[in-house]
């Protein structure tokens, strides 16, 4: 019945699956696997030890590939179709590497409690639909999502959105944040990258890519976040928890509004001296509780600036929030603020964020306002959703 879709390999690969629901029989180039081949996976895999994907095949004789969503160091994302559920998915599939199936297990662990953890879910968080071993790969099937908020900012011509929006995506990540505090979950890569849109026309998010994450007591790595959005702690290689995405969260916010990150460090050191821009030179007492201090301070902790590739020397203090921003309403700001202190104790937390009068609206406005010109100035337009 299915021998004409199928290699010698599947011939004899298919007896292990007691389920079939899709041979690949819409693909029109099969690859020639070979049990020789054992250095490349029997074929199956490039040089990186990344899967070789070839639209409309099958992965586990269920589902079909259908395009490639995206490429990381730790493998591919694909877009397919569940023949066995009738449902789009986005499947991971991790790199046939060693460390990068020891981290997938984590990522498969984390969302394995998500599940449970919200079962109604409520709380924002991409939802596992299935993972599997395929061909020697790990792969952790999720619900399709649309774009994510990196590819919004940029349809909308890095022109930031309105404070309506950026609330209303405040209030779910923070939702989201909550949720993963409450279990001691640290996401460990908050970026626009990994919040995606429900709806391409709907202000429903959810953060996806638990791929670097880790529980609190059981962190693994010192290098983590990306550049843009990592915390101070990380950096200057403090002890760090679930405090690195509130820190996270405030840059995000701010890229939102104006539409470009709000510390674009071209390397850590120039990333910290962005962050010591706006925020000031830190606390002795954090500067002493920093492993990398002599990266970043001289003995007498102050901080070595540097000039970057155009030429400029970021001052310490020398600019504001609010400078930063081009922004006037007060709460905003002061919400982005408490996500951005120098000390990770001190930082606003995502319980206290719910409460804060910005998010929950207890706070008036009428003395705050956004000096942003509307489409008719055609200067600066802010889309809201």
């Amino acid at each position: 019945m299915y021998a004409p879709y199928l290699s010698l390999y599947e011939r004899a690969e298919i007896g292990e699956y007691p389920q079939i629901y899709y041979v690949g029989q819409n693909c029109r180039h099969k690859r020639a696997a070979s049990m020789e081949a054992s250095n490349s996976n029997f074929g199956f895999d490039d040089e990186r030890g990344d899967y070789l994907i070839i639209n409309h095949d099958h992965l586990m004789f269920r589902y079909e590939v259908l395009d490639m969503l995206g490429k990381g160091s730790f493998g591919q994302v694909a877009k397919c179709y569940d023949h066995k559920t009738g449902e789009y998915v986005a499947i991971k599939i991790i790199r046939n590497k060693k460390r990068f199936h020891c981290q997938a297990l984590v990522e498969v662990k984390i969302l394995s409690n998500l599940t449970k953890w919200d079962p109604e879910d409520k709380h924002n968080l991409i939802r596992m639909t299935d993972n599997f071993y395929f061909r020697n790969h790990l792969c952790i099937a999720t619900e399709l999502l649309s774009i994510n908020l990196y590819e919004f900012i940029k349809s909308n011509s890095f022109q930031g959105v309105s404070l309506g929006l950026i609330k209303r995506f405040c209030t779910q990540l923070l939702q989201s944040l909550e949720l993963l505090n409450r279990h001691n979950v640290v996401h460990c890569d908050l970026k626009p990258e990994n919040v995606l849109l429900k709806h391409p026309t709907k202000s429903s998010i959810k953060v996806i890519d638990f791929g670097s994450s880790c529980l609190e007591n059981e962190k693994v790595y010192t290098y983590i976040q990306s550049r843009f959005y990592r915390s101070p702690e990380v950096i200057l290689g403090m002890s760090y928890n679930m405090a690195i995405d509130m820190w996270s969260l405030g840059c995000i916010l701010a890229e939102l509004y104006t539409g470009y990150p709000l510390f674009p460090g071209e390397n850590e050191q120039e990333q910290l001296n962005c962050i010591m821009e706006v925020q000031g030179v830190p606390d002795r007492y954090i500067i002493e509780r920093c492993s990398r201090r002599k990266v970043f301070f001289d003995s007498n902790g102050n901080p070595k600036l540097v000039v970057n590739s155009k030429g400029k020397k970021r001052r310490p203090g020398s600019k504001t929030l609010g400078q930063m921003l081009k922004c006037t309403d007060l709460l905003f700001l002061d919400f982005i603020s408490k996500c951005l202190i120098w000390d990770p104790e001190q930082r606003m937390t995502p319980h206290e964020g719910l409460q804060h009068e910005w998010v929950s609206d207890k706070g008036s406005n009428k003395a705050a306002f956004s000096p942003v010109p509307s489409d008719s100035s055609g200067s600066r337009r802010k889309s809201s959703m």
